[in-house]
């Protein structure tokens, strides 16, 4: 009998105990917590200023590869990101999306300046030469290269279709896939703007 009673108290402890850890939400994307790459980037905006990941601090960071003349995939990213914007209301405002383009060649400073803000005045489009650009495409792990199109001096761009997102902390946190929509995006946002660590 004694044993029993004991065995009970030890079960309540612990019961107890795990009611006071405070629980962990669970992302929907891809958790990249830790990762050894995809730590920083240094590339000019449409305005012609250097960013690196360093002038984002204090609000999470959303990095697509693209490019502007892609047909389905970059616009449906763009607008997908503008409805997470506007779905996180004021939170919104500690947020930055980054669109990097694998297509330095056609995507100039000027084209970046009227297809970026498009979407959302808040985005910002970047863009290096051709090393620059593969320097970051490689420390991201992205894939990207040139597809020849139909005609002579024609040509479109087979890229990873994802996004990193990075936390306030500057610190490179998930994985987004290419067309879940909005809520997982907002959901895991949110999670990330919440946490003070």
């Amino acid at each position: 009998m004694r044993l029993r009673s004991f065995l009970l108290m030890c079960v309540s402890v612990i019961a107890l105990s795990a009611c006071g850890e405070k629980a962990v939400p669970a992302f929907k994307n891809t958790d990249l917590t830790g990762l050894a790459y995809g730590r920083d980037f240094a590339l000019h905006d449409q305005n012609g200023k250097l960013r690196t990941l360093a002038d984002f601090k204090g609000k999470a960071v959303v990095m697509f590869f693209g490019f502007t003349q892609c047909p389905d995939v970059c616009p449906t990213t763009m607008v997908e990101m503008a409805n997470v914007m506007k779905s996180l209301g004021p939170d919104a405002d500690r947020v930055q999306v980054l669109f990097v383009t694998v297509d330095p060649e056609r995507d100039t400073a000027e084209l970046l300046k009227q297809y970026v803000p498009a979407f959302d005045p808040r985005f910002l489009g970047l863009r290096g030469d051709l090393l620059e650009t593969d320097k970051t495409a490689k420390e991201f792990k992205v894939f990207y290269q040139k597809v020849p199109g139909k005609k002579a001096g024609s040509y479109t761009m087979d890229h990873t279709a994802g996004s990193y997102v990075f936390d306030p902390q500057g610190r490179i946190r998930l994985f987004v896939r290419h067309g879940q929509g909005t809520e997982p995006i907002v959901h895991d946002l949110k999670i990330l703007l919440s946490d003070r660590s």
